[in-house]
């Protein structure tokens, strides 16, 4: 099991090293890399490297963070039908994951592009009138239901308490 797999090689040799907006941010080893967005950062394990020179350490630091991420993915899966913010829990065992493993990572980059296409299209006028139009006239289905309802059997509770 090798923590160095060859798609971080793909992914920073495919990485432009120099982008158009010419910012300068300090990478994860510390080093000052000129136009390296957060998209751009290398891939794989972010261990220590006193952890990363033992196979032994890294590996055991490796189940670790598995063991951490896989317990709070299970936490935000309890909570998903429970009262609890279950999608953040989750997503947070996936950033849990993703220090170490980049099937994770890759996940993640995924998940956020996506997010962010979908704040931008629900941000877009015509989509926005569709959505309030379609909640206008669900909640008009709710309330004519809601009152059927009311006028055939009247404000009674469809269940006996006093039994």
């Amino acid at each position: 099991m090798n923590a160095e797999s060859d798609e971080r090689d793909e992914a920073a040799a495919s990485a432009d090293p120099a982008p158009a907006t010419g910012e300068v941010r300090e990478s994860v080893t510390g080093d000052v890399t000129e136009g390296v967005t957060k998209e751009d950062r290398e891939l794989g394990s972010r261990a220590p490297g006193f952890i990363k020179a033992s196979r032994t350490l890294h590996l055991s630091w490796q189940v670790g963070v598995f063991v951490v991420g896989l317990a709070v993915v299970a936490a935000g899966i309890v909570m998903l039908p429970l009262p609890g913010p279950g999608w953040l829990v989750i997503f947070g065992g996936m950033a849990i994951w993703a220090t170490e493993f980049v099937w994770a990572q890759l996940v993640l980059r995924w998940t956020r592009r996506k997010v962010t296409e979908a704040a931008q299209r629900a941000l877009d006028p015509k989509v926005r009138r569709r959505n309030i139009a379609l909640t206008v006239i669900g909640l008009v289905i709710i309330a004519v239901l809601v009152g059927i309802y009311v006028w055939k059997f009247g404000i009674v509770m469809p269940w006996k308490i006093h039994e």
